[in-house]
């Protein structure tokens, strides 16, 4: 039976994190990181007119001591000395610093605590009470380790979050990461508690960064059995990417049970994303958040903190995704037919690709794939392995 129970989700109060200063976090303009996708998305909602005034939760700056959850004090100002200009090439490169994925730039300490704060204000946001959930798209930079920035990330606001909440709220926490790259930094951040089990879900890393996430991690001491991840093939489409995530997700979150969710809500895994090799389509996008959305009233009475995370094809796929994710949290229900036309006609020039006209995208956008049944029987496979130690913690004689 579940913990808590929640009937009415047709219209959940929710909070959206914003700031246009969540753009400071910009590497340079050729970086695929990109955060002019956070105004594309904030602008498309707002057209839509289901984005309003009493929506908008401004972040605040994460403290110091509020990053030192995680990460070291000599990262912390490593990374301010890095935005002043003050930090040798040798030290850079101690701390994961200067390199291709994750440049220095100025005042990089202060755009990433931006970020974080923006996920620990949408964390008080719903623990306090003041809305059922609430959504950071600033934030889910998932790779940041405790002395280590990576793939991106320089703090990691998801496993600040979590910590946050251990400490203040005294909750167990389900975290859930459909990125199609592995959410490594927050699973081996809690690879031993037991009051946080992470899920993810992602691409292989036999071909993508950052080659972890294989289904035999499972947690270690105290935690071992709460770390679960389900690594799908190399051009899985939507059927099957839907089938593994339900699945494990209503198993894992059963098994579990948390008195809180965060998901990662990466949309990398779409065809058209430059860097990956998944081939899914708006669908998934829709999916992903009913079945968050659902089981968070089943389980945490609501209590539900969604953050962004990648997505590097800005124009086509971010806002829309982006976009389902905030509707299906605050109304349950999808968009379905025509973007907005002001929103279209404001960005059309600006974008290096023709932008999408619906919500859906069209059918037959790429050529079938051939190993289709075989890919699809393969992660069928992967997640049964995935979900082995739950059937046999069910089956255990007690």
């Amino acid at each position: 039976m579940a913990k808590h129970a929640g009937n009415d989700r047709m219209s959940c109060p929710s909070a959206f994190v914003f700031s246009e200063d969540f753009t400071g976090y910009h590497f340079h303009s050729d970086h695929p990181f990109n955060q002019k996708r956070v105004i594309l998305t904030y602008e498309l909602l707002r057209e839509t007119g289901f984005l309003k005034d009493e929506h908008i939760l401004p972040p605040r700056m994460a403290t110091d001591e509020e990053i030192n959850l995680v990460h070291d004090e000599s990262y912390i100002h490593a990374v301010k000395k890095a935005g002043e200009g003050k930090l040798s090439e040798a030290k850079a490169a101690e701390y994961g610093l200067g390199t291709e994925d994750t440049p220095i730039f100025n005042n990089m300490h202060e755009a990433s605590a931006l970020l974080v704060g923006g996920t620990l204000q949408a964390a008080d946001a719903v623990l306090e009470g003041k809305f059922k959930h609430a959504l950071n798209l600033g934030g889910g930079l998932h790779h940041g380790f405790k002395r280590k920035a990576s793939g991106f990330c320089i703090y990691n606001d998801g496993a600040i979050v979590i910590e946050y909440i251990r400490k203040k709220y005294g909750y167990r926490v389900l975290y859930v990461d459909t990125d199609a790259h592995h959410g490594d930094g927050v699973q081996w951040t809690f690879y031993d508690h037991s009051d946080v089990c992470t899920l993810s879900i992602h691409e292989t890393g036999r071909y993508l960064f950052p080659g972890t996430g294989n289904v035999n991690e499972r947690g270690q001491k105290e935690g071992y059995g709460y770390s679960f991840n389900i690594p799908i093939d190399a051009f899985t489409e939507d059927e099957s990417f839907l089938e593994v995530y339900e699945t494990a997700m209503r198993e894992v979150t059963d098994y579990f049970k948390p008195d809180v969710i965060v998901t990662q809500n990466g949309v990398d895994a779409h065809y058209y994303d430059p860097l990956t090799h998944l081939y899914g389509t708006m669908k998934i996008y829709e999916y992903i958040p009913k079945i968050a959305h659902e089981l968070a009233h089943t389980y945490c009475d609501g209590k539900w903190i969604a953050l962004g995370g990648g997505g590097y094809d800005i124009w086509r796929v971010v806002p829309r995704a982006w976009s389902q994710l905030w509707k299906i949290m605050s109304t349950d229900t999808p968009f379905s037919g025509s973007l907005p036309e002001a929103w279209l006609n404001k960005w059309k020039d600006s974008s290096p690709v023709p932008l999408p006209e619906t919500w859906e995208d069209t059918e037959n956008m790429y050529k079938p794939i051939p190993r289709k049944a075989e890919i699809t029987e393969k992660n069928k496979q992967t997640l049964d392995k995935a979900m082995k130690w739950i059937q046999n913690q069910k089956n255990r004689p007690y």
